[in-house]
């Protein structure tokens, strides 16, 4: 963190109206992510925001003018976190994202919030008072060493917790087991030790492209020789088997567990302590363009 670069700048609006299936407005505190994910599909907002240090080694801060009108905003979908994650380290300071949730209280907005931090416990209790309000944790690994490898967020363990903890309380809670790394990410081993403790569980493949592929193609064959003939046929030759086949496994895995494995998400018809959903989103531009068209027709 000591080279952080790190800045407060002045922004009209916090909330953007939002092209995402899932939401109508996102919302991102900060530009920029200290955790500087090595797979992060969000690196490419660096070249929007005119800085030239590495991803992960930046933060702008935002601030905005107090919102006017927040209940303007009820019965409203709210993503918190699209591009960015909302409890960085640099939250405890700047808390931006309370201040934010702060505004919002009581409006009636229905939010969605990702992270990789506990952080958020600190706002449970804020959090508790939004209605029908998710939280969503991403871990693709129980592996701590190769967590490190790939992020600078706290540990698996201190995430489990605080999704349990969420959970507890009444808050619809997701586990995004996101990426899976192809022949790394032991996808069965986290449904079975998140099973109870979650309302969802979406799993969302590895997807290379830009700037970043190259540095995930140079670790597998630096640190998984043996996997680079797969990582080839699945991201220069485009084969869609191991994904097919994965597919298969844990639809197989789900049914021995007793849980649903859907291709949608449904899990808001469902009663909070109804076994977890299980939600594939393996192939990105296939779901897109069918979440856009079921948004647009409504």
């Amino acid at each position: 963190m000591e080279d952080m670069v790190i800045k407060e700048i002045g922004v009209k609006s916090i909330l953007s109206r939002s092209n995402l299936p899932v939401c109508e407005y996102s919302v991102n505190p900060y530009i920029g992510c200290t955790h500087g994910c090595k797979y992060c599909y969000a690196s490419f907002m660096k070249r929007f925001t005119g800085h030239s240090e590495p991803w992960g080694s930046f933060l702008d801060v935002k601030r905005w003018p107090k919102i006017k009108d927040p209940k303007k905003y009820a019965g409203k979908e709210l993503f918190i976190g699209s591009v960015t994650d909302p409890y960085l380290p640099q939250e405890e300071f700047y808390e931006r994202t309370r201040e934010l949730l702060m505004q919002l209280k009581g409006s009636g907005a229905k939010i969605s919030i990702a992270t990789k931090s506990d952080l958020i416990l600190r706002d449970l209790d804020l959090i508790k008072d939004f209605p029908d309000a998710r939280v969503s944790l991403s871990i693709n690994t129980l592996d701590e060493a190769f967590r490190s490898d790939m992020d600078n967020a706290v540990s698996i363990e201190r995430r489990l917790d605080a999704m349990e903890t969420f959970y507890r309380a009444g808050v619809r809670t997701t586990c995004f087991v996101s990426p899976i790394f192809p022949g790394i990410t032991d996808a069965e081993a986290i449904i079975r030790r998140v099973k109870d403790q979650c309302n969802l569980i979406w799993l969302e493949n590895l997807n290379l492209r830009g700037g970043y592929k190259k540095a995930i193609m140079d670790y597998i064959e630096n640190t998984h020789p043996q996997l680079s003939h797969l990582y080839r046929d699945i991201y220069s030759g485009r084969d869609r088997s191991y994904w097919e086949m994965l597919d298969i496994r844990l639809k197989d895995y789900a049914a021995e567990l007793g849980l649903d494995y859907v291709t949608n998400d449904d899990s808001m018809k469902r009663p909070f302590n109804a076994p977890p959903v299980i939600v594939n989103y393996f192939y990105h531009e296939q779901i897109k363009r069918s979440a856009v068209k079921v948004k647009k027709n409504g």
